[in-house]
């Protein structure tokens, strides 16, 4: 249970600080708060929050985390909604890609990062001692600018591939058009569109090109960063769905909550079952359900997890967790104190938890129950001089 503290800040007239589940709910009577933050989905992609007063206020805590674009929608209305109740933790979220979050946790320059690709064994040991903590879980579309066409259209795993592999150049192509036999799709060159930077949503994606194309598999692989045989390249995801929106006969890759947010059509793909799935909330939870109990504890590799072309009738075959990226002994971050410090672990605690009740609305799947209680055990394992930081 976090230690209950008394906040003082010149227009708040009362606290009540109220333990409820492990974490902490901060009733207070004040006078209007105002917050200021960037929107998701802009060409901005750093979410801050702060508070103001008319009067001295508590002393601020600054926290700094960057990486994933996959969960920026997210992690931005957590930051925003969390300021409201501790006005005086001020978040700093950069929406970089995994590449880079991973990066700056490894510089040790933030707080926290964030990636959809868990570290590979060389990347943990240069940032040793880091502790894996899935805050969410959300699904990969293949979506397209194909004229006179919205969602729908069927695509195997193997099709994708091949169109990514710069070998099926054309809409109406056989291998497509035999999916789709009720379409009239048209001769023209498809534009194939990927992300230029390292990127988690990259790696989830050729992750499942390599489990359904042995061809993809050898040739180009998985990685956060690969070479691509053929396309154009964007930065984030909202570089990406800004190019496939902005350009007739493209297709990329973008995640689901960027595509239903920016009105992108999207295709359904043949699971392992054989079955064409929409990616929906209800299809990635799915294809979440069968992982969860065997998963690995916080402080041991998360390498080798994955939620693609999982088994079941339901399950959309490109599902991730997200994770956030976080020392287990936080001394480690040369800039971090102890106020920080126990500011960062109540945070992620209350991200675990009620923080999960904002996921839907943005189209990613809460936490299930059994990843809550592996979180609960990984933030309990953070320390501060080796003092843990809940108690």
């Amino acid at each position: 249970m976090v230690s209950s503290k008394t906040l003082v800040a010149g227009v708040i007239v009362a606290i009540l600080v109220v333990a409820v589940g492990g974490y902490v709910t901060l009733s207070q009577t004040s006078q209007p708060t105002t917050v200021t933050t960037t929107q998701p989905h802009t060409t901005t992609t750093t979410i801050t929050t702060t508070a103001t007063a008319t009067t001295p206020a508590t002393k601020k805590i600054s926290i700094a985390g960057a990486g994933a674009t996959f969960p920026y929608p997210l992690i931005s209305t957590m930051v925003v909604e969390y300021n409201k109740i501790r006005p005086e933790v001020q978040i700093s979220y950069q929406s970089i890609g995994s590449g880079g979050g991973i990066r700056q946790h490894t510089e040790k320059t933030v707080d926290f990062g964030a990636s959809d690709a868990p570290l590979n064994e060389k990347q943990r040991e240069a940032a040793p001692n880091t502790l894996h903590i899935p805050i969410t879980i959300g699904s990969v579309v293949v979506a397209y600018n194909l004229p006179g066409f919205t969602k729908g259209l069927k695509l195997t795993g193997e099709v994708v591939a091949d169109i990514f592999l710069g070998k099926i150049t054309k809409w109406n192509d056989p291998a497509i058009q035999t999916l789709n036999p009720d379409l009239n799709l048209p001769n023209k060159d498809i534009l194939v569109a990927h992300r230029s930077d390292g990127s988690g949503t990259t790696f989830v994606f050729t992750g499942y090109l390599s489990v359904v194309s042995e061809e993809w598999k050898t040739r180009v692989g998985q990685g956060t960063a690969v070479q691509w045989p053929t396309g154009l390249g964007a930065a984030g995801n909202e570089g990406v769905a800004a190019v496939i929106r902005g350009t007739e006969y493209t297709i990329g890759y973008v995640e689901l909550a960027y595509a239903l947010q920016n009105k992108m059509s999207y295709a359904y793909l043949k699971n392992r079952e054989g079955r064409f799935i929409e990616p929906s909330l209800e299809t990635t939870a799915a294809a979440a359900a069968a992982a969860a109990p065997t998963l690995p504890k916080g402080d041991e590799s998360w390498f080798h997890v994955n939620l693609l072309n999982t088994p079941g009738a339901n399950s959309y075959p490109i599902a991730s967790f997200s994770y956030i990226l976080v020392y287990k002994e936080l001394t480690t971050i040369p800039t971090m104190t102890k106020e920080k410090a126990q500011a960062l672990v109540e945070f992620l605690w209350w991200a675990t938890h009620e923080g999960q009740k904002y996921a839907p609305a943005l189209q990613y799947v809460p936490l299930p129950q059994e990843v809550i209680a592996i979180n609960e055990a990984t933030i309990k394992m953070i320390t501060y001089n080796g003092e843990p930081l809940l108690k």
